[in-house]
C-alpha cells in the first residue's frame, strides 16, 4: 500500500468521524485515527515522499509566496525572448527584510499545469531569474528560491535556444554573488532545472521532497531498462530529506504534517517563513567576502575526492 492508498484510507475515517453524532463512535475512530497516523503514515519509505512531493495538492510555489512573504511585486520577462510561466520572481518582504524571490512554479489543475508547463522552465525561465538575481546583486537583496521542478524541458525549442547554456550560466554567475542566497526545496528537485536556482548559502528541503540527479523513472530506465523498478530506484538513489541531510549536502528539514505538508499547509507556512528568517539572521551578520566564498566553500565540501591508483591497471589493460 502506497501513501497515496494510506492518504485515501485516512480520508475515510476522517470522513466517517464527520459523519457521527455518538460521541462514543466519535472518540473510538479518533483513536483509530491517531493510531493510523502514528503506526502508517509516519513509516514512509522513499517512494511514498516521491508521491508527496509530486502531489496534486501540495503547496505551489505562488501559494508559499502568498502565505510567507509580504506586499510581494512580481516581475515578468528575460526581456530576451518572452515570459516564462514556469519560473515566477519578484520582490517581497519577510522578517523585515527585503528579499527578490523567484520559484518553480506548478498548476493545481491541468489547465495551470499546461500554462507553466508542468514547473518545467525553457531557457528564457532560468534566463528571467537570472536578470532577476543580478537585480538584487545590483540592490544588495538577498535571494530566496523555492524549487520544485521535474526537470528543465527537453523540448526543440529550448535546446534551440539555448537550455543548456542558461542553466551553466545561471550556476556561474550564482557562484560569484555576494547576496545571501537560500535554497528550499517544496516539492520536486529534479536535475539541473532545479540547480540552475538552487546554488545557495544555504539549502532546506520540506521533509517529504525530494532533490535528485533525475527522476526515478529516469535512472530506473538508464540502469536497469525497465521504468517500472522506480520505487526500487527511489531507495538506491538517496533522494530523501533525510538522506541528503546525512550527507551534507542540505543544511536543513522543515517539518510537515502527517501525511504530507497539502493536510495543514499552514503549519508549513508558518514553518518555511521561521526557517527562512533565522537563515537570513545568519547570513546577515557575514560580510559579502564570507557570503560569497562561503557559498563556495560549501559545494567544494560535498562528497569525497577519490586518487585514482593507475597501477591497479597493469596487466588489465594493454
Amino acid at each position: 500500500m502506497n501513501i497515496l492508498e494510506k492518504e485515501k484510507k485516512l480520508e475515510a475515517l476522517e470522513k466517517e468521524l464527520v459523519r457521527l453524532d455518538d460521541e462514543d463512535a466519535i472518540e473510538e475512530i479518533r483513536l483509530k485515527i491517531a493510531d493510523y497516523k502514528r503506526r502508517v503514515m509516519q513509516n514512509l519509505d522513499a517512494w511514498d515522499r516521491v508521491l508527496l512531493a509530486r502531489h496534486k495538492d501540495r503547496p505551489t510555489a505562488r501559494e508559499v509566496v502568498d502565505n510567507v512573504f509580504a506586499d510581494f511585486i512580481e516581475l515578468h520577462g528575460d526581456r530576451n525572448y518572452a515570459d516564462d510561466a514556469a519560473v515566477m520572481g519578484g520582490i517581497g518582504e519577510i522578517g523585515g527584510h527585503v528579499v527578490t524571490i523567484i520559484g518553480q512554479q506548478k498548476g493545481k489543475t491541468t489547465e495551470e499545469n499546461i500554462r507553466c508547463n508542468f514547473a518545467m522552465a525553457h531557457p528564457e525561465g532560468y534566463r528571467k531569474a537570472l536578470r532577476l538575481m543580478r537585480q538584487a546583486q545590483k540592490f544588495r537583496r538577498p535571494i530566496i528560491t523555492l524549487i520544485d521542478t521535474p526537470g528543465a524541458f527537453p523540448g526543440i525549442g529550448a535546446e534551440a535556444r539555448g537550455q543548456s547554456e542558461a542553466i551553466a550560466r545561471n550556476l556561474y554567475e550564482m557562484s560569484g554573488f555576494s547576496v545571501p542566497i537560500i535554497a528550499v526545496v517544496i516539492g520536486e528537485g529534479g536535475s539541473g532545472g532545479a540547480l540552475a536556482i538552487g546554488a545557495g548559502n544555504q539549502i532546506f528541503m520540506l521533509e517529504n521532497s525530494i532533490y535528485s540527479i533525475l527522476s526515478p523513472e529516469g535512472y530506473a530506465s538508464i540502469l536497469w531498462k525497465d521504468s517500472s523498478r522506480a520505487k526500487e530506484a527511489a531507495e538506491v538513489m538517496k533522494l530523501t530529506s533525510y538522506d541528503l541531510k546525512e550527507l551534507e549536502i542540505i543544511d536543513g528539514i522543515i517539518p510537515e504534517p502527517v501525511g504530507g505538508a497539502h493536510r495543514e499547509p499552514n503549519n508549513v507556512y508558518r514553518a518555511i517563513k521561521s526557517t527562512l528568517i533565522q537563515a537570513l539572521a545568519r547570513l546577515g551578520q557575514q560580510s559579502p567576502y564570507e557570503i560569497r566564498t562561503g557559498r563556495y566553500a560549501k559545494y567544494r565540501n560535498i562528497g569525497f575526492f577519490q586518487r585514482f591508483n593507475y597501477e591497479n591497471l597493469k596487466g588489465v589493460v594493454r
